[in-house]
């Protein structure tokens, strides 16, 4: 029986919506990188169903990560909106002081130890999590015409240059911090992420891009400088992975950049070599696909396929050369579409960024916008 990709991720959406609080009633549970795929997965389905209850849905799901993680930690003992700003200041300007990720425990305080394992399970800000977000308000903005939303993106792109990205006084190289604290005044990890620099870049210029085809653009929000600067930190910068996440962003960010205008063809080649080294070698060397459900991680390997299902709106001939790799993102759906592997352990403790994920690449559109 063939499986009807898009009512498949209609159902997951729908159940998503539920379990986490966006409708019917529950505690709200938000989490930035799953609500940043949502928001894109319900202008998908509003796209291509015409149906308002997903932008409704999609709009919704935006106030509620701006009005939670915009927000001091319930258990933080204080209150208000991370940027400090008064309520209808902070109600018009959300994302001034960043986003937190969504974390189950609380940051790790000054002076606390350093656990490497625990720090995964603690709260602050990542500049990884809040490029995602910038992408699905700028989705938001390219769905509707509504620019707020560009807007609101454009002022989180400049808060998180300002706080995460610092000169290292020796060389005079720009360097990023990989983890923020909630108030992003101090580092809490302060190795770089690999792409971190290259989501920058493009994410960036997409929110430019669509910015200065604003009536009203106001040139107080150009993002020139911090476009020029993440460019030449990305020339310091190895990107071929091993990571099946990593090559799904790689793959991905190549797509978003076929799309800008003023293309830069030795950036754009760059991105296709590391990419390919990235597969070939994943391919030849990584297993994790032959182990069982309870041994893999889904979100991992689904951001893998959506990256291949990037590919495929590229023009033939950059397509062309990963067409053998895209039976390795079909068998990555399949098995984590089946339920026998949905009951592991690793896929229900992750649940949410999951179904999600799993959703986006049954469904990829509202993520990754129309072909080139």
């Amino acid at each position: 029986m063939v499986i009807d990709h898009s009512m498949q991720a209609e159902q997951i959406m729908q159940d998503f919506a539920l379990r986490t609080g966006l409708i019917g009633g529950n505690t709200p549970k938000r989490y930035l990188w799953t609500d940043a795929f949502a928001v894109c997965n319900f202008l998908g389905l509003y796209e291509s169903q015409k149906d308002l209850r997903y932008l409704d849905l999609a709009k919704k799901l935006v106030d509620q990560v701006h009005h939670t993680l915009g927000k001091e930690r319930d258990d933080s003992g204080k209150s208000g909106w991370l940027s400090g700003l008064e309520e209808k200041e902070a109600e018009a300007h959300p994302t001034t002081g960043g986003l937190r990720i969504g974390k189950s425990l609380p940051e790790r305080n000054p002076g606390e130890p350093f656990d490497e394992q625990l720090e995964w399970e603690r709260d602050g800000q990542y500049y990884h999590y809040l490029t995602k977000w910038m992408h699905a308000l700028n989705r938001m903005t390219e769905l509707t015409g509504e620019y707020h939303y560009n807007r609101w993106a454009i002022e989180l792109a400049k808060t998180a240059f300002a706080k995460f990205t610092y000169l290292e006084p020796n060389s005079g190289q720009r360097l990023m911090y990989w983890k923020m604290s909630i108030h992003l005044d101090r580092p809490l990890v302060s190795s770089m992420g690999q792409h971190d620099a290259l989501d920058g870049w493009v994410t960036y210029m997409k929110l430019q891009q669509v910015a200065q085809k604003n009536p009203d653009y106001d040139k107080s929000l150009d993002l020139s400088s911090e476009i020029a600067s993440l460019r030449k930190m990305i020339d310091a910068t190895t990107l071929a992975t091993a990571d099946a996440l990593g090559i799904g962003g790689l793959l991905s960010d190549t797509w978003f950049l076929t799309r800008l205008p003023h293309l830069e063809i030795k950036m754009l080649e760059r991105l296709l070599v590391a990419s390919l080294q990235s597969l070939q070698a994943f391919v030849q060397h990584d297993k994790s696909l032959s182990y069982p459900a309870s041994y893999r991680l889904a979100f991992r390997e689904l951001g893998l396929a959506i990256g291949l299902e990037a590919t495929q709106k590229m023009g033939k001939k950059l397509r062309e050369p990963f067409s053998d790799f895209l039976p390795l993102g079909e068998e990555i759906i399949a098995f984590w579409s089946d339920e026998a592997n949905q009951k592991s352990e690793t896929w229900q403790e992750h649940l949410d960024i999951n179904t999600v994920m799993l959703a986006t690449a049954l469904a990829p559109d509202g993520y990754l916008g129309g072909r080139s």
